[in-house]
């Protein structure tokens, strides 16, 4: 079925002019009369109270306009990242985005996020730069700079596709256009629309929504590169946005992604019809203004009553389940509650609330009273108080953000659920298995029908979806697992459907408690922009922080010299109020946007798990134990005697070979256990990529060691103090005598370290040279300290940050008579010398050749000389003026000399 209704999404970073530019729209196409005005609070779609106080979209909200054949449904979505989990649930509904970006900002962190959930979700895009109106606008710049952050699939049609250079700019982004317009046949609006489609090919146009410059090219554009979008015949529908109307009815918001749904039909959940699922009314929403339907059809976006415990994601009819959101709220904050406000009540506004926006995540500590909820920022906590105070007339407050962390599992484990109180029953069996990071929870079965009828596997599923289980560590809530059903029963006359929710919720809990549970922490993705010289400080504050840093961008930037992108992770928790030292200590040249990236294990586990204090066994709402039936009575069994007593075997404990393969016991037979086990080989868990990274560090230790010597921990040193050489003092003598000063530490060696990228920032002609090629940079600091060495006699040691290669190890080369070193993925040249200073400080003179203030000092902490870049150029150059052809002589009576006084060994390794 092919359907001219788009579904068409308008996204933003905040004060872009996204609400300005959807008025245009409507206005030039005619679905509204007249052109409202953000700072005049009478825009056609802004109309809520607080939207129209604060200036910004709080709330999607929709509209229809024609264009050509077309119908366009146009999603107004929410700019401010505190309301970012409202516009992702509308991205899962679009057939296509326009992008909205401000000339003056440019790429936003927020525009970059938003840029990555377009391509997450595979929405076509086009591009309006907007406030073009603006003095100091460069359009082919502006251009450059969005084909460099977002690729070199955008193309500037905002002369028309006739132009020559739109053609062939065009007609690379496909290989087969590219042969047919060599061959001189011009690119054509199909092909636009097919490229289009295929996110091969994003249109761009310039102009103002404000004085409506080029948004009617935006528009005929639409008309003409849009493709109509193919649906099933079979009815499916999608829920996106849940809340209630001015008569507090309650509305349900549809994407029909196919077929046809009609008032009064009933509408079903995976495929089975449930009760109480009929459709009272059909809405089509312009604005606050709506029309009743009979029906609709697939492509359109409506509002129905009738559906009371619809929830948001859910698939209707043919559609499935929709995936969790990658935006999740890091911050849990208490809601303060006035004395006199009865708690119950409070937890019942705030329910509703919760139905509208499910990133709330109300809880309530039955043991306490406290109602938590999970908040984006700042801003989001104010609408709240708000919206509580004008919906409910409840008056709250909210407590400090607290990190919301999560858990999951290292290992598999069968979870047993057993709940038999009198005239009840039902077992269930559960294979808890650690998931990829970032998958969430996968909740499927692989039970057959014949051990677990169809019915009674759907209600554990059902179960198990709706409320996500909580951990064994601190209670927070899993994530990166997979749930499998493997057994159960039921009994012909004494269950019912709420035994095996019982019996599913006890079955986790009970696998949990079996195998290793792992304490995950949110983290931030970064990205900083910032004066090369502060570079340094910002990677070192990141690592302090347990974060990682790559320098990814080198920019030289007339009047404000060499501007450096510096991007990375960094856990939030650690992450606090970063972004105002950023600005003090850059002075205002610096910038830094964070966005949420999932979870990562948590770096202070132990010291959350204490301070939470969470007892699992003493958590009533979560048990891990089962009821069995007794003598006729119902009788609590731990979750530790419950294989015992289990009525099933599947089968998946069994088997066992007698031994261990990878810290898991094997299976044996060609059984669903047997293969179940083969799977779980072929994924790495949780624990065993840990013991990777583990493997990794001994890796890059042995390197170091094979090549610097063998090295110990401080405490090592402290306890077994190195024992002097018999030729110290000789060795020291010398040194003195034909230097003038203190070369080594006794028995020692000395070493250089040079933080590379550091001293060709530092450096004015190196750091030119950067900024056309680094690699040429590079070597020809390489070219240098090789020179050098041949003047200063010790072992020089030169760290460039590799931490920007995937799955690197870190790499040592032997460059003729110099150490070049790449660190290791996630570790900077900061870092390493850092390292390196802490071991080697206590038995070997170290040098350390940076002009990062802060490394500089904890280089003087660790008992090391330091260098600035200054003073090692100068010293380049000095040595290169004033030594000559004596310097190896000297070189030659040194080695002479030890040679002579050295015992066997140490005059072998000085000959080799």
């Amino acid at each position: 079925m092919q359907s001219g209704n788009i579904c068409l999404g308008l996204l933003a970073h905040v004060d872009a002019g996204k609400t300005t530019l959807s008025e245009s729209l409507l206005y030039l196409s005619g679905a509204i009369r007249k052109k409202g005005r953000v700072d005049h609070g009478d825009t056609f779609l802004d109309t809520d109270s607080l939207e129209k106080e604060r200036g910004i979209t709080i709330f999607s909200k929709q509209a229809e306009f024609q264009a050509g054949g077309l119908t366009f449904t146009l999603m107004d979505t929410p700019g401010h990242r505190d309301f970012s989990p409202e516009m992702e649930r509308t991205l899962q509904i679009l057939d296509e985005a326009v992008l909205v970006i401000s000339a003056a900002d440019g790429v936003t962190g927020q525009v970059r996020n938003l840029w990555k959930l377009l391509k997450h979700y595979r929405i076509p895009v086009f591009i309006f730069v907007n406030k073009m109106d603006q003095p100091g606008t460069d359009r082919k710049e502006i251009f450059r700079r969005l084909q460099s952050a977002l690729g070199p699939t955008l193309v500037d049609v905002t002369d028309g596709l006739e132009e020559e250079t739109v053609q062939e700019n065009a007609a690379v982004c496909d290989d087969a256009l590219m042969e047919r317009f060599l061959e001189g046949v011009p690119v054509t609006d199909r092909d636009v629309r097919e490229l289009t489609a295929q996110r091969k090919l994003v249109p761009v146009w310039f102009g103002s929504a404000l004085k409506m410059d080029g948004v009617d090219r935006l528009l005929s554009g639409l008309e003409r590169f849009t493709q109509k979008k193919e649906y099933p015949d079979e009815f499916g529908a999608r829920v996106f946005k849940i809340n209630r109307d001015e008569n507090r009815e309650r509305l349900t918001w549809l994407k029909i992604t196919g077929g046809t749904l009609r008032v009064k039909e009933t509408v079903s959940r995976g495929g089975q019809e449930e009760e109480g699922k009929k459709v009272n009314q059909i809405r089509i929403y312009s604005g606050t203004a709506f029309r009743p339907v009979q029906e609709v059809r697939a492509g359109q976006v409506c509002a129905v009553t009738g559906l009371a415990d619809s929830r948001i994601g859910e698939g209707w009819g043919s559609e499935p389940e929709g995936g969790g959101e990658l935006l999740q709220p890091v911050f849990s904050s208490e809601v303060i509650l006035p004395p006199e406000e009865d708690r119950m009540s409070a937890l019942q506004k705030l329910r509703i609330l919760e139905e509208e926006e499910p990133m709330l995540h109300v809880r309530a500590e039955e043991q306490t009273g406290r109602i938590f909820v999970q908040v984006m920022g700042g801003v989001q906590v104010e609408i709240l108080k708000k919206l509580l105070l004008r919906r409910f007339g409840l008056r709250a407050e909210f407590g400090p953000g607290q990190v919301v962390y999560r858990e999951t599992i290292a290992a598999p484990a069968e979870g047993i659920g057993h709940y038999e109180p009198l005239r009840h029953y039902a077992e269930v069996h559960l294979l808890l298995e650690p998931g990829a990071p970032g998958s969430g929870m996968q909740v499927t079965s692989a039970c057959s029908t014949d051990v677990l009828a169809g019915n009674w596997q759907r209600l554990v599923l059902a179960a198990l979806e709706e409320r996500t289980p909580v951990g064994v560590l601190t209670g927070a809530p899993l994530t990166d697992m997979r749930i499998t059903l493997i057994g159960g029963r039921a009994h012909e006359k004494h269950t019912e459907g709420g035994d095996f929710r019982q019996a599913a919720f006890r079955a986790v809990r009970q696998g949990l408690m079996q195998t290793k549970s792992i304490l995950l922490e949110p983290v931030y993705q970064f990205r900083a922009e910032l004066p090369a010289e502060n570079a340094g400080r910002l990677m070192n504050d990141m690592r302090n922080r347990h974060g990682s840093a790559e320098m990814t961008e080198t920019e030289t930037v007339s009047g404000s010299g060499t501007q450096v992108t510096v991007t990375g992770s960094v856990p939030a928790s650690s992450y606090g109020s970063y972004q105002q030292e950023l600005i003090a200590y850059t002075h205002g040249n610096g910038s830094i946007t964070v966005t949420p990236d999932g979870y990562q294990p948590c770096y202070n586990a132990q010291d959350v798990i204490l301070e939470k204090n969470y007892d699992p066994d003493a958590d009533t709402e979560n048990p891990s134990g089962s009821v069995f039936c007794s003598h006729g009575a119902g009788t609590f069994v731990p979750w530790n005697e419950v294989p015992q007593y289990a009525h099933v075997q599947t089968g998946w404990g069994g088997n066992r070979t007698g031994g261990e393969e990878d810290g898991r016991e094997g299976y044996a037979g060609d059984s669903f256990e047997a293969r179940q086990e083969i799977v779980n080989r072929s994924r790495k868990t949780w624990q065993e990529r840990e013991k990777e990274h583990s493997a990794g560090e001994e890796e890059l230790k042995a390197i170091f060691e094979r090549t610097y010597g063998l090295v110990k921990t401080r405490g090592e040193q402290e306890e077994r103090p190195p024992q002097e050489s018999r030729y110290a003092d000789a060795y020291t003598a010398y040194w003195k005598g034909s230097s003038g000063q203190m070369g080594k530490r006794p028995g020692g060696k000395a070493y250089f370290l040079v933080d590379g990228y550091n001293i060709i920032f530092s450096w004015d002609d190196l750091r030119e040279l950067a900024s056309v090629n680094m690699d040429a940079a590079r070597d020809k600091l390489i070219e240098l300290m090789q020179d050098y060495q041949g003047y200063l006699g010790e072992t020089l040691i030169l760290v460039f940050d590799a931490y920007r290669v995937k799955g690197g190890r870190g790499e040592v080369q032997k460059n003729n008579n110099i150490y070049v070193v790449y660190t290791k993925e996630a570790e900077t040249a900061d870092a390493y010398i850092e390292k390196t200073v802490h071991e080697l400080g206590r038995r070997h003179r170290v040098t350390v050749a940076s002009s990062d203030g802060l490394e500089q000092v904890i280089i003087l902490g660790e008992g090391a000389v330091r260098m600035s870049a200054r003073e090692l150029r100068s010293e380049i150059e000095h040595r290169k003026k004033t030594v000559g052809n004596g310097w190896k002589d000297e070189q030659a009576g040194r080695k002479n000399y030890l040679l002579d006084h050295a015992d066997a060994e140490t005059a072998e390794m000085l000959k080799k």
